[in-house]
């Protein structure tokens, strides 16, 4: 009854039935569509993108309400959409579409995060919103986590778009883009035309492209840091030509429509880190190396460790050590050595290798947490990377500056329609719908889930946990049952292969340093016998395919070999057993000193075991202890939640600053481009505006100007301040990042005097901002009158002072060689150098120089203070120096 009851009530149920109406009209076309032939498809799918566009017209894209209008002109004709892509697939992939994946597709076109069980298709699902959303020309882009899955599904389904008529684009790292080509899909398409066994992802079906073409497909396929970085350095770039987020209508910098696969990773697990773009700063100087032998040398008692904010203090007994070891009476009074004393005890004792990060190669490289991939080309910032570098003795590379930077938060928020997909997204709903407006709805699995979750087993200790965990493998493996062992680090996943070597049971380990074999471990862990230890990489995007017999046997048995802070990634590990109704079973381990509970309180269940005298290799199971696990979990993610939160709150000051920079920039780049310059907007009024402001002599600068401009052809001189304004945005937006850096690092102490972090945040970069915009508009007029341009006229002048200036100083030398004093020298002048051929037709040379040389961020300020000029007037937002 109560069952009853609460599915009348439960909003999640009353979100499907809704779809059931739009679901049966997709049914009824499924026959007529199944009587067409392949070019009336094709001819169908036409036909629907030229109706859409027609009904697109007719509206203002400049309107507000824009996005809304475009979903309710698409919701006309989702039924066709959906209906044709279902009969595509069943043609090319032999794969029909579930009623299930259907609704999951219906969901993530209304812009919502859709929880879809493991194994139950959700890369089959996405491509009927993707399809219907792409026919509009504005781009669709589909998120996944990592390159290799972006080539899969690219190739994949790029099988079905291109049956319809639709281009499909990848995108990879390091600028490497791709197109997918329907010639080498029917080059190499089955003898049978069964596409199951074929090796997709490994690029046999794409063809290499320029970035741009890639943007401009009707679909794109790509990772969240590539399209994040890919929007940064649009925001860098000084020419149109130079952009690549450009759709296929040739809108430029638009955000239109994107589904983010594992979207609880991406927004959820990746949005503690931004995104940054970084350019080598200043080199970094021994200190790293000095502050890591002396941390070195500290004792437990001279530091607190903070596990959970990842960070270590010095205690009194530790400051007097190191003041005492460095010879000065406050270590706190050198900001450089406070800054380098921190990053050191952070590095030594908050960070463990083969945890934390890896060495390979003579480099340190980062692990992520929640999928044991080394993540390529990050750095820990603020010095801690380098400070990692001098802890382990490898090369140390240069300290950066950054240049761009931009958080997944509000990069996912430039989308005009966002949507989600992953197996365990309910246990975040709260955080998807306040950070990023998404509703989460649970769709049910096509078949009935088959596993058997097995209770919890908790010991005492990770000792006599470690021997149990090895014990039930060694059984199960004599059975012939498949095993997955799954582990939190690299550590503890080298440790279960050595303890299984041990009793010589055979497997394949799984983490980051071999995860190039992961597909081919992964595609093993099904066979019979097999035993698969692996990091939480083996989690995502995988397909675990049973072996014959393996069903009979029960199914993959999954083992978590501790819990992790967040019940998602337990769920994840899980979910790799007992797909699309397969049987299998899992079963997570638990000593009570694992970091999870011996950090949230695992010591109290510790001390009543001892208290009764329970042996430590006797398992239990007690719904108290479950419920201390899943209390200490949701303190994590609340904990979590709290950071990601605050992270956003902070970055949202940012970015409203960064928007009006981007949308100053965007401007200039468009002036002189027919599609954009409506006219209205023009630099040499603008300089003359800002010269009024800031210039001494007005007068002096508008004559300057004319005599430039006088010189100059038109495109030229348009060019030249394009390029002025351009480049001086770009250098005091830089220096004001940094300094927002150095403001937020430091506000929360004035929680201290009474006063909201946030709030005081907001309000000193609001002014700090002000000051910028008047640093810009300074630094334009004074970057302008101190150009100088080269003309024939000038080069030749300038040729001839030099004749003169050498052939004096030789009848100099000439003289105080022969030791008279009158002209007449005993040496014969050298031959006069030839001045530089030029072109007689060529008035003006394309290079313009500076009367003087840029004053250097650490050279003294010419305003005689002492300080340095980048923290004078070279601050951001600083007092600017009057010409």
């Amino acid at each position: 009854m109560f069952g009853v009851i609460n599915k009348i009530f439960d909003p999640n149920q009353k979100r499907l039935d809704k779809l059931k109406p739009v679901l049966g009209k997709i049914n009824e076309l499924e026959d007529s569509y199944k009587n067409k032939s392949d070019e009336e498809l094709l001819a169908n799918a036409n036909d629907l993108k030229n109706r859409i566009r027609d009904d697109l017209k007719s509206l203002n894209i400049k309107d507000e309400n824009y996005p809304q209008q475009e979903k309710d002109t698409l919701n006309k004709y989702v039924t066709e959409a959906f209906a044709l892509v279902r009969e595509t697939f069943a043609r090319t992939l032999n794969e029909r579409s579930f009623d299930e994946q259907l609704m999951v597709g219906l969901m993530l076109h209304e812009g919502n995060a859709a929880e879809q069980k493991t194994g139950e298709g959700k890369t089959h699902a996405a491509v009927h919103p993707m399809l219907l959303n792409a026919l509009t020309g504005r781009g669709a882009h589909l998120v996944t986590v990592n390159d290799y899955l972006a080539r899969r599904d690219a190739e994949w389904m790029g099988i079905v778009y291109s049956k319809l008529g639709l281009s499909i684009g990848c995108i990879n790292t390091n600028s490497v883009s791709y197109i997918f080509d329907p010639e080498k899909a029917e080059e190499l398409k089955p003898e049978d035309g069964n596409w199951r066994k074929f090796a997709f992802g490994h690029g046999d079906l794409l063809r290499e492209v320029s970035r741009r073409e890639a943007y401009a497909a009707d679909v794109t396929y790509g990772t969240n840091n590539e399209f994040g970085f890919d929007y940064l350095r649009d925001n860098m770039v000084h020419s149109l030509d130079q952009l690549v987020q450009v759709n296929a209508n040739g809108e430029v910098g638009v955000h239109h429509f994107a589904i983010v696969d594992e979207v609880d990773s991406i927004l959820i697990d990746e949005a503690r880190t931004p995104l940054i773009i970084s350019s080598p700063a200043e080199e970094s100087n021994e200190l790293y190396v000095k502050f890591a032998g002396l941390v070195k040398r500290l004792n437990s008692e001279d530091y607190e460790l903070d596990e959970k904010g990842k960070n270590a203090f010095l205690n009194d007994l530790g400051v007097k050590k190191i003041e005492k070891w460095l010879g000065t009476d406050n270590v706190y009074e050198n900001f450089e050595y406070a800054h380098h004393l921190e990053q050191a005890l952070k590095a030594q004792y908050a960070y463990e290798r083969d945890v934390d990060y890896l060495v390979q190669n003579d480099e340190v490289k980062i692990v992520d947490e929640f999928t044991g991939r080394v993540m390529e080309g990050r750095r820990y910032s603020e010095g801690l990377h380098q400070a990692l570098e001098a802890k382990e003795e490898v090369a140390i590379q240069k300290e950066s500056k950054t240049v761009a930077t931009i958080t997944f938060q509000n990069y996912f928020r430039l989308y005009e329609k966002l949507s989600g997909m992953s197996a365990t997204i309910m246990t975040e709903a709260e955080e998807f719908f306040k950070i990023y407006s998404l509703e989460s709805v649970s769709v049910p699995t096509h078949k009935q889930v088959a596993r058997i979750d097995h209770p919890d087993r908790i010991y005492k200790n990770q000792r006599a946990k470690w021997k149990a965990i090895v014990d039930e493998i060694e059984e199960l493996n004599k059975t012939g049952q498949p095993v997955l062992v799954g582990t939190t680090s690299v550590e503890f996943n080298e440790l279960v292969s050595q303890l299984l070597k041990r009793r010589n049971v055979p497997h394949e380990i799984l983490n980051a340093k071999n995860h190039e074999r992961e597909a081919e471990i992964v595609s093993q862990a099904g066979q019979k016998g097999s035993v698969t230890v692996a990091t939480n990489m083996a989690g995502r995007g995988t397909d675990i395919k049973l072996g014959d017999g393996v069903k009979e046997m029960g199914g993959l048995f999954v083992i978590g070999t501790e819990r992790h802070e967040a019940r998602r990634i337990d769920n994840q590990l899980r979910g790799r057993s007992g797909r699309q109704g397969d049987p299998g079973a899992s079963r997570f381990y638990v000593g009570l000193d694992d970091n999870l509970m011996r950090i949230f309180g695992g010591d109290r269940i510790a001390g009543l075991m001892t208290r009764f005298n329970l042996p430590d290799d006797m398992p239990i199971e007690n719904s108290m202890i479950s419920r201390s696990i899943e209390s200490a979990q949701q303190k994590v993610e609340g904990h979590n939640f709290d950071i990601r939160k605050h992270l956003v709150e902070y970055d949202d000051v940012i970015n409203k600053q960064r928007e009006i920079i981007y949308k100053r920039r965007r401007r200039l780049l468009e002036l002189g481009d027919p599609r954009f310059d409506t006219g209205e907007f023009n630099l040499e009024t603008e300089i003359i505006k800002k010269a009024e402001q800031y210039a001494e002599d007005v007068e002096a600068f508008t004559n300057d100007l004319n005599a430039k401009k006088a010189i100059l052809p038109k495109l030229n001189f348009d060019e030249l301040l394009k390029y002025v304004f351009l480049t001086t945005i770009d250098h005091l937006w830089m220096e004001h990042i940094d300094a927002l850096d150095e403001l937020r690092a430091g506000i929360g102490l004035r929680g201290y005097g009474q006063r909201e972090p946030l709030v005081e945040f907001k309000n000193e970069g609001y002014r700090m901002f002000e000051q910028l915009i008047s640093s810009i508009d300074y630094e334009i007029v004074n970057r302008f009158h101190k150009i100088r341009i080269q003309t024939p006229e000038s080069v030749r002048l300038q040729d001839s002072n030099v004749l003169e200036k050498t052939t004096a100083q030789q009848k100099e030398v000439g003289q105080f060689e022969s030791g008279t004093t009158t002209s007449n020298s005993s040496q014969s002048p050298a031959p006069n150098p030839q001045p530089a051929t030029r072109n007689p037709q060529q008035n003006v040379q394309p290079v313009v120089k500076s009367d003087a040389e840029q004053i250097g961020r650490n050279d003294p300020c010419p305003c005689g203070s002492g300080k340095k000029y980048k923290k004078c007037h070279g601050a951001p937002g600083a007092e600017p120096l009057k010409l």
